[in-house]
């Protein structure tokens, strides 16, 4: 058995449901435990109240900063308030699908680092990014992300060996979004630690719109040019625009003239995965910064 610190970020999300049903199971396990959600500036008044009600529930805290520090320093700011040896870092907006989550966890033994995955709720019509996860859920597995361990590791839903994580933290330069997980399943590698990938999912079942999809999309692919020096053989998109070196100033060219009506298509009521991949991968070769 394992003493364990639930950790979950938010932004914006109200996250007491999550709360409850974590703290529920916990509870009906012989071990010591926490949970601590962290809200990094939240702008949304609404929500920093309701997840006041975090403070109610045993075990478990609401922790306020005044400023966004970013993606990555909020989980090394958790990390660093934590006091068990065992970390579950947990997104806020995902959902507790099944019964038996936390004891897989605190009964998984061998490794230092374990990737629960996620799985991904009924397509919402109309709304890209529900298209788009559903659509890629069969890479989700335990068996399919086992065959690219470091590459196919993310922060939704993972356990972590405490001095682990204070020893190699995350990097605090990501504080945009996406990639920071990815530079992080690179450390892990170089470093020889093994990572123990389970199906043990929590479900998401939240989408953003179409239109705040497609923003974060393109700061997330800002963010990899930013850094695409230290992700290289970490990307399918860097892989990508490799290969199409040849052609990229077609790409480019198509992107200038195309890109804006792709894009007016992503955000519209009927948004096509073809034009979403054919919009990243032009955005991505057109990125000048």
């Amino acid at each position: 058995m394992k003493d364990i610190s639930v950790l979950i970020p938010t932004y914006n999300d109200v996250c007491i449901t999550l709360v409850k049903a974590l703290q529920q199971q916990a509870e009906a396990l012989d071990t010591n435990y926490e949970i601590i959600v962290a809200d990094d500036g939240s702008t949304n008044a609404e929500a920093i109240e309701k997840n006041r009600l975090i403070n109610h529930i045993e075990h478990c805290r609401l922790i306020e900063r005044s400023e966004n520090c970013g993606r990555a320093a909020i989980r090394n700011f958790l990390a660093s308030q934590a006091h068990y040896s065992w970390l579950l870092f947990i997104d806020s907006d995902m959902v507790v699908c099944r019964d038996d989550f936390l004891q897989q966890y605190i009964h998984s033994e061998g490794y230092d680092v374990v990737d629960g995955g996620v799985s991904i709720g009924k397509i919402q019509k109309g709304n890209l990014r529900s298209i788009y996860e559903k659509t890629s859920e069969r890479h989700f597995t335990a068996e399919k992300r086992s065959q690219s361990s470091y590459r196919d590791f993310h922060t939704a839903n993972f356990m972590i060996r405490r001095d682990l994580m204070l020893h190699y933290p995350f990097d605090e330069r990501f504080r945009n979004y996406g990639y920071e997980d990815v530079l992080f399943g690179k450390t892990l590698e170089q470093q020889g630690i093994p990572i123990l990938h389970l199906d043990n999912p929590l479900s998401f079942e939240v989408f953003e719109s179409n239109a705040d999809f497609v923003n974060k999309t393109e700061e997330g692919l800002r963010t990899l040019y930013h850094f695409r020096d230290e992700l290289k053989g970490y990307s399918r998109m860097l892989a990508l625009a490799q290969h199409l070196t040849p052609v990229i100033p077609l790409i480019r060219l198509w992107h200038r003239i195309f890109g804006g009506i792709e894009r007016h298509h992503l955000t519209g009521r009927r948004p096509t995965l073809f034009i979403f991949n054919l919009y990243r991968i032009g955005y991505f070769i057109s990125i000048k910064i």
